[in-house]
């Protein structure tokens, strides 16, 4: 065989080798390119899994979080509402304590009034301020009534600007009890809210 043909057989199969080489090449390529784009898309897809699963969960938390704001609101709207309307109650029942003083009882009330400050007070010697009429209740023979049971020294002070009812000093000045209706009324006010709001709600006690 001539020089010239060597060269040419060594080319070609040179050549064959190159081609299966490259073809090993590229088909190894493509697999591990399939394999690379199948591993991203399972990456992919259990990203946005995780992703859904994350957004589910905080639209839950939003929607639980939503859900109790509102409760929240509506439940301080009914407590608000709840607390102006006994204020109006109370403030309406303030206003009419002195029409008490127009039942045919009164003076027996005057006479407690003025038991319960002076055993409060605990004093042997006081001065009771009064309103206009409890004032005259009281000299038409209550005051001394009282004072004679409880063997205490009572005298009638100034009368009150304001109230209906009575407010004793103790004689030395560093103690009284105010026992007017409407001071009675604001002590018993915490105990009966309660119970006032179930009457205008209609429900039984």
């Amino acid at each position: 065989m001539r020089p010239e043909e060597e060269i040419e057989t060594l080319s070609r199969a040179i050549l064959k080798e190159a081609e299966v080489d490259a073809g090993q090449i590229k088909d190894e390529a493509k697999v591990r390119a399939d394999a690379i784009r199948q591993h991203a898309q399972e990456q992919a897809e259990k990203e946005r899994v995780d992703i859904l699963q994350q957004a589910r969960q905080e639209a839950e938390r939003l929607r639980s979080q939503t859900v109790a704001s509102a409760q929240l609101k509506a439940r301080t709207m009914q407590l608000e509402h709840r607390e102006k309307l006994l204020d109006r109650v109370f403030d309406s029942a303030k206003q009419k304590l002195s029409a008490i003083q127009k039942r045919s009882d009164y003076s027996k009330l005057v006479a407690q009034l003025l038991r319960e400050a002076l055993i409060q007070l605990n004093a042997s010697k006081a001065v009771v301020r009064a309103d206009g009429v409890t004032q005259k209740i009281l000299n038409d023979g209550v005051l001394r009534d009282v004072s004679k049971e409880l063997k205490a020294e009572v005298a009638i002070g100034d009368a009150l600007e304001e109230g209906t009812g009575v407010i004793v000093d103790a004689s030395d000045g560093h103690l009284h009890f105010d026992n007017t209706l409407e001071t009675r009324l604001s002590r018993l006010q915490s105990q009966l809210r309660s119970s006032v709001y179930h009457v205008l709600m209609g429900e039984k006690l």
